[in-house]
């Protein structure tokens, strides 16, 4: 009797720890979401570099922002779907958008090739295709003109993905594997504000 005691208990501990949050993270798993970091984060500072230097993919030279072209205006003034066109107009070009669009490219993709402040990332980069969600407005099936959008899903297309993404990196702490995050939530500051990890 004491020996299958003994063994049903062995059994039990580790399929308790199976369930617990966090200890169902392989080693590979790990490394799945440090390469989804890396490659989130190049997204994001990929498009941050193009726009700011017009490396000729989506923003040719002469639009750059250091040649005085608008980073939001192209995407924006061409907004012609949804209930936030009139929005997206009025604000296509401002220099408060373009700031705000670029320092958010910015940052974001730094924290996420790095691995530090993934939750700061996680929301700002959420709001910010949470805003281009509503600006695309995939809800839609035809445009301002009456024309089909082409739009391939009402509810999820790549801004909500990206959004998901970043949660998800968030959540997992995918900056402590190839990255830079186990040194930063050692800090003392970020050890006094959690919400910086």
């Amino acid at each position: 009797m004491t020996i299958h005691h003994n063994t049903q208990r062995s059994i039990e501990r580790p399929l308790e720890r199976a369930e617990m949050p966090g200890s169902m993270l392989t080693t590979t798993a790990a490394r799945a979401l440090a390469v989804l970091r890396v490659a989130t984060g190049l997204i994001f500072g990929w498009a941050f570099l193009d726009k700011m230097f017009g490396l000729g993919y989506s923003t040719p030279t002469e639009r750059a922002w250091i040649n005085g072209g608008s980073p939001t205006k192209g995407f924006l003034a061409n907004v012609d779907v949804g209930p936030f066109q009139s929005i997206a107009h009025s604000i296509a070009g401002a220099w408060w958008a373009n700031l705000l669009f670029m320092v958010g490219l910015a940052a974001i993709g730094v924290a996420l090739l790095a691995g530090v402040g993934l939750r700061i990332a996680a929301a700002s980069g959420s709001l910010m295709m949470a805003l281009m969600w509503l600006a695309d407005f995939p809800l839609a099936r035809f445009n301002a003109a009456g024309d089909p959008t082409g739009s391939t899903n009402p509810v999820v297309d790549s801004h909500l993905m990206y959004a998901v993404v970043l949660v998800v990196l968030a959540a997992a702490y995918a900056g402590h594997t190839w990255g830079l995050g186990r040194r930063w939530a050692q800090l003392p500051f970020v050890q006094r504000n959690r919400w910086m990890l």
